[in-house]
C-alpha cells in the first residue's frame, strides 16, 4: 500500500496503524479516514494479526479534524456546502468517514488506542471506536465542536460511559486529561506517559495469545449487545446532525469566524465560554 496519511507494521502478532501526519497533530484529512478502514482490512485478513495497535506520530494521537483544511478554507470543501445545502450530499461523505472508524469496532480483531498528547474532535471518534483504550495521564481527551459545528458522528461517548456523564461532556465540550477519562470509564486505564509505549505492549502481547477464533467470538458477543441497543441507528442520526450543525446560523457564521481570523483563534473563542454567534438572529 501507498499510505499517504498513515503508516502500517506488524510484529509479533500485532499490527500497528500508526497516525502519520505529526506536522498537523495527525489532524485528519481527505486521506485517512479510508486508510484507516483499508488498514484494519489488511489486518484483519493477516491471520498473523491477532491484535490492532492505533497510535499517533508526534507529539499527539489525532488532533481532529484538519480545521485549516475545512474549517478555515473557503467554502465550499467537503466539510460546507453553498447554501442551501443538500444534507443528502454531507451525509454521504461524514457516513463513510464514520464506518471508516468504526471499522476498528466491526472488525473482527481486537482493537487498543494508545493516546498521548491529544485525542480530540474526529481524534476522540478514532480513539473510541477501538475496543479498548490506554491513555497517558496527562494526554487530553473531549469534543470541543459539540460547542458549534459539529456532532461526534461515531456517538461511542453515551455507549461507554452512559447519558449523564456523555452529556457532561457533549454538553461543555470540555477536554479532560487521562486520569479523568479512565475514572469516569471513559477509558480502560491512564497511566504516566513514559510508560504508556510498555503497558500498551504488554496489554496487546496479552492479548496476541489467545487464539484468533475466541478473540473473535468475544468481540462479536459483546459488539452485539451494542448493536441491539441501537448503534447504527444512533449512528445515522448523529451523522445528519453533525452536517446540520455545520450549516445551522451558527454554523455558518462560526465559519465565517474561521475564515476571517484563522481557524485558531475562531477556536480560541469556541472553547473561552463566552456566547457563541452572538448576533445571529432567530
Amino acid at each position: 500500500m501507498n499510505w499517504q496519511s498513515i503508516d502500517y507494521s506488524v510484529e509479533g502478532g500485532v499490527a500497528a496503524i500508526t497516525l502519520r501526519r505529526p506536522e498537523r497533530l495527525n489532524a485528519i484529512d481527505d486521506h485517512m479516514p479510508g486508510e484507516i478502514r483499508q488498514a484494519v482490512e489488511v489486518a484483519d485478513a493477516d491471520r498473523k494479526v491477532h491484535v490492532i495497535v492505533v497510535q499517533g506520530a508526534g507529539r499527539a494521537f489525532c488532533a481532529g479534524y484538519d480545521l485549516k483544511l475545512y474549517a478555515e478554507a473557503e467554502r465550499p470543501n467537503p466539510a460546507v456546502q453553498e447554501m442551501p445545502w443538500d444534507p443528502t450530499v454531507d451525509f454521504r461523505f461524514m457516513h463513510a468517514n464514520t464506518a471508516d472508524f468504526m471499522s476498528l469496532w466491526r472488525c473482527a480483531k481486537p482493537t487498543i488506542a494508545k493516546v498521548h498528547g491529544y485525542a480530540v474532535a474526529g481524534g476522540s471518534d478514532i480513539a473510541l471506536a477501538c475496543d479498548l483504550v490506554v491513555m497517558a495521564e496527562d494526554a487530553r481527551i473531549g469534543y470541543p465542536p459539540a460547542r458549534v459545528w459539529g456532532v461526534p458522528t461515531t456517538a461511542m461517548w453515551v455507549y461507554r460511559v452512559g447519558a449523564e456523564r456523555a452529556k457532561r461532556m457533549l454538553f461543555t465540550g470540555d477536554l479532560i486529561d487521562g486520569v479523568e477519562a479512565a475514572r469516569m470509564g471513559l477509558v480502560l486505564e491512564a497511566v504516566p506517559a513514559d510508560r504508556l509505549d510498555e503497558r500498551v505492549a504488554e496489554l496487546a502481547g496479552r492479548i496476541a495469545g489467545v487464539p484468533l477464533s475466541q478473540l473473535m467470538m468475544m468481540k462479536m458477543m459483546i459488539n452485539q449487545a451494542y448493536e441491539n441497543m441501537g448503534l447504527a441507528s444512533t449512528q445515522a442520526l448523529a451523522t445528519l446532525f453533525d452536517g446540520i450543525a455545520r450549516h445551522s446560523p451558527e454554523g455558518v457564521w462560526w465559519k465565517q469566524r474561521a475564515e476571517e481570523v484563522g481557524f485558531a483563534q475562531a477556536v480560541a473563542e469556541r472553547d473561552s465560554g463566552d456566547p457563541i454567534a452572538p448576533d445571529v438572529g432567530r
